[in-house]
Parts: C-alpha cells; structure tokens; sequence
C-alpha cells in the first residue's frame, strides 16, 4: 500500500509540470516529402508554431558520413535556433521520416565514431555553449536515472530528441493521433527471456517491482507473449528471445502505449521488409533471410502493431547502453512526458539510441 501512495503523490508532482508546443522544434528534410508532410501534420496536431519549423536541404538516405551531420544537419540547426533566439526556449526537438537517420562510423565498436543523428544532436545545447563533445565514444547521459528531476536548463544542457518515423506517413500519421489520445489504464507487459545474460531480465524485474501490481503482466517463463490486450506499455528482449519467432506481438494497444526491448540493431531502417519477411537467426545459413543485414526485430512493426511510441537502435549499443525498462515505465505511468520518460531511462548519448513517438505525448495521473 505504501509503495502505491509514493507513486501516486509522485504522479501529481510530475503531472504540475509545464510541457509547451512553443517548447517543440521540428526538423524536416526540405528534400523529403514524406518529412515535410508529417511535418505539417504534426504541428497541426500540437498547435506547434510554424516559426518552430526548420527545414534542412540534405540528403534522404537514412546512413550518412560524419561530415554530412556536422554541414547538413547540426549547424543548419544551430543557426536556426541562434537567429531566432530559440536555442534556450527549445526543449524537445522533433526529427522526422526523411531526415537522415544514422552515422556510419569506424574504430573498436565501443569506441566508435558512429551514432544516430537524434542521440548526437541531444548534445547540440552545449556544444553551441561550449566546446563541441569529444568524438569517438559516447557521451554520459546527465539525465539517466534522474526519475524525479526536473528537466531544465540549469541542471541538464540537452535537447530531448524523439523521432516521427515509421514506415510510411500513415504510421505516422496514426502514432501522432494515438499520443493525443492517449490514456492511463491498462497493463505494462514484460516478458522475460529467461536465458543467457540475466542483466536484462533484473531490469524487466525491478520494472514489475516498481510498478502498482494491477498494472504489470510479468512473463517469468520461455514463454513468448502474444496477443495480449489493453496493453500501455511493453519490455522484452525481442528477437532476442529465441523463441519468438513472429515479427509482430498481436497486442490490442491502448493510445498512448510504449515499448522498448533489448535488440542491438531494430532500428537500422524504416524502409518495410516484404509482408512475407520473417525472423531468423545470425547463422550463415539464415543470411538470405536478413533484411538490411540483420536477422533482428525492428522498432517500426510495434507502430504497425499499433503501439504510439517504442525505441531502437541503429548499431549495436551493448546491453549496459540500453533503454532501462525499470526507469522507462515507472516514470511514464507516473505522468512524465514521452521524452523525458525515454531520456531518464538512457544511459548514453552520443551513441545508437533512437525514440519512435511525440514527445509531448503524455498519460493523464493514474486515478
């Protein structure tokens, strides 16, 4: 009873806090229509004002070289919120379908130079502040853990990045619409591996013990849950449980329902696979089953699925770097905003994280 009243009075405080459609800048590819068709749409839906819209001339490839980020995406940026006097009234920038998506790179994996273009620009804030963050590796995320900090300027010098992308403008279009609607009811699915590295199923754990019981599905088994409803929110190891074998969970989402799993590669494209495509493995034998030189799960089926928001990857992040279930879910079903939930529940920035959703989106307190 008293671990349900502390997430209750945790609720209302975060649910005080201010979040503005002039606090929104929106990134669109000038040379994109899909970019420049949700970006409409999107401000539209949130009432962003067109003075918070940037478009970029860059290219629509999703991987780009490091030198294609610094000239076509990151300085065109920064100059748009320094001429306009934005750059300490923006908090939450918006990327979108169309806007280059990763930075290839090279050096030892854990010391690499690549990085999805929404985790570098979390740094954008103070790199316009101060010198530019070292590259290669990443970068500490100041706010990972900080479940009941305030986001502001004084104690985090970031910008929260999220993503409008899926694999069309009608996915996206429909997550836009469900983060309206979005509501606080329903259960939080997470669904354990059970097998190998027992780190990630601790955190799937710790989530279930810090959330109301009524609101938690815990899978404990090899079991893989299908088919669930009335589902807000979803932690699993994807096709990383190996014994999953659909691509898509079949779960009746409630507006407003995240997901996050520990999948090293799941948001490598937002180009659809065939209908037909299917999981499969890293053996050789499997290789001509791949798409886009993985065997792995991707984020964009869970917003076909019917979810609003999930996360990915766009290279291998290493397990230690990924989006914390047990920070994630507790901080959204206690009133925090998509953004903020997601970038409390991220170790890393400057590394391979990518946030699917609107991050203004955001449960009403739960009664």
């Amino acid at each position: 009873m008293r671990s349900r009243l502390v997430f209750l009075a945790c609720a209302c405080a975060l649910s005080t806090r201010a979040q503005k459609a002039e606090n929104v800048l929106i990134v669109a590819n000038g040379q994109a229509a899909v970019s420049k068709s949700i970006a409409e749409y999107y401000a539209r839906a949130r009432h962003i004002p067109q003075s918070n819209v940037v478009y970029l001339h860059t290219t629509a490839d999703e991987q780009i070289p490091r030198q294609v980020y610094n000239q076509q995406i990151a300085a065109p940026i920064a100059r748009f919120l320094a001429r306009n006097h934005l750059e300490d009234s923006i908090l939450y920038i918006v990327t979108t379908l169309g806007v280059p998506l990763a930075i290839t790179g090279a050096g030892d994996p854990k010391g690499t130079d690549a990085a999805s273009v929404d985790s570098e620009l979390t740094l954008l804030y103070a790199d316009m502040h101060g010198a530019p963050h070292r590259v290669p590796g990443l970068i500490p995320n100041p706010m990972f853990g900080r479940s009941d900090a305030k986001f502001d300027r004084r104690q985090f010098p970031l910008y929260l990045v999220t993503r409008l992308a899926a694999y069309n403008f009608s996915d996206v279009r429909a997550m836009i619409d469900r983060s309206l609607a979005a509501v606080n009811r329903g259960r939080v699915v997470l669904d354990l591996r059970s097998s190998g590295d027992s780190t990630g199923d601790e955190w799937l754990r710790d989530a279930a013990i810090r959330l109301p019981a009524n609101r938690v599905f815990l899978e404990e088994t090899s079991t893989v849950v299908y088919n669930q409803r009335n589902v807000i929110g979803y932690g699993s190891w994807g096709s990383n449980d190996f014994q999953r074998k659909e691509r898509f969970v079949h779960f009746r989402w409630l507006p407003g329902a995240i997901a996050t799993d520990f999948v090293s590669t799941n948001a490598r494209t937002f180009e659809p696979p065939a209908d037909s495509w299917t999981l499969s493995t890293w053996s050789p034998k499997d290789q001509p089953k791949w798409y886009k030189g993985s065997p792995q799960s991707l984020s964009a089926d869970y917003i076909r699925d019917g979810a609003t928001a999930a996360s990915g990857n766009v290279f291998e992040p290493f397990l230690a770097n990924s989006v914390r279930p047990d920070y994630l879910f507790p901080a959204y079903l206690q009133g925090r905003n998509l953004a903020e939930s997601f970038y409390v529940a991220i170790p890393s920035l400057s590394w391979m994280t990518v946030v699917l959703g609107d991050p203004l989106c955001r449960l009403s307190p739960p009664r």
